[in-house]
């Protein structure tokens, strides 16, 4: 009987021992943030009237994100023109969810954003895999550097949507799009559409058929940020809090 329990205790010891082993080997990876998007342009009285939660100098290189911690590297990229900077959040706070991150005039000077129109694509960088940009312009040689570097080195964090792939730089006539949902079903994608179309006074909604499992409701297209803002705000005050701007 003694021998019974022995086996017994040491099966279990060995059970729970090789499930702790097993799960150490599963540690998920890390999964970097990636996103795209309008940039606000820093000013001021975006301050001082509490369009923003956080100050920063616009003579310097700086930005705010409401996820990413200070000192994250990262890489902003303006598609228009395929200019980049790579360098640190500087704070963490708070602005309208229209936007993906706050820019100082600097840096939205380096990527020669329109102001009118500032879509920037941002991502996470592996520490120590890349060089971050110091206060002042992203020089020529500093960019065939980083260009240089793998691709493989950014990783994308966001496994429930599909970002759209800009590796084509030709921005002629590309329209924006606001990614509402993704669906596995066809009949789910299209009973939401129905609904918000009651709710909101967009007409362009529209289903997108991904793959056999995969169906896209989607907003636009819209030409510019001023005729996408009413939009996501609409979509937004809804409870659509999570939503990807993309463009095609």
């Amino acid at each position: 009987m003694k021998k019974i329990k022995i086996y017994i205790s040491l099966f279990l010891i060995c059970l729970i021992t090789g499930c702790a082993t097993q799960s150490t080997k599963h540690k998920t990876e890390k999964i970097f943030y990636s996103s795209s998007g309008f940039a606000l342009i820093y000013n001021d009285l975006d301050y001082k009237n509490g369009a923003v939660s956080r100050k920063l100098n616009n003579e310097k290189i700086g930005t705010i994100h409401s996820i990413l911690k200070p000192f994250t590297s990262v890489k902003i990229i303006n598609p228009e023109n395929s200019n980049f900077i790579e360098t640190k959040i500087t704070k963490k706070g708070n602005y309208s969810n229209i936007f993906n991150i706050v820019l100082t005039k600097e840096i939205a000077k380096i990527l020669e954003l329109d102001a009118d129109n500032p879509y920037v694509e941002i991502f996470e960088i592996k520490k120590n895999k890349k060089f971050v940009a110091k206060e002042g312009n992203t020089f020529d040689e500093e960019r065939k550097v980083a260009q240089s570097v793998p691709v493989d080195e950014v990783k994308i964090d966001d496994l429930s949507k599909d970002k759209t792939n800009n590796d084509n730089k030709n921005t002629e006539n590309k329209n924006y799009f606001i990614n509402i949902n993704n669906f596995y079903y066809f009949d789910s994608a299209n009973n939401l559409k129905i609904e918000l179309s009651k709710k909101i006074t967009t007409k362009n909604l529209s289903i997108e058929k991904i793959n056999d499992t995969k169906y896209r409701l989607y907003a636009g297209p819209f030409k510019n940020f001023s005729s996408l803002k009413s939009t996501y705000i609409s979509l937004n005050n809804l409870g659509f809090d999570d939503l990807n701007i993309y463009r095609k």
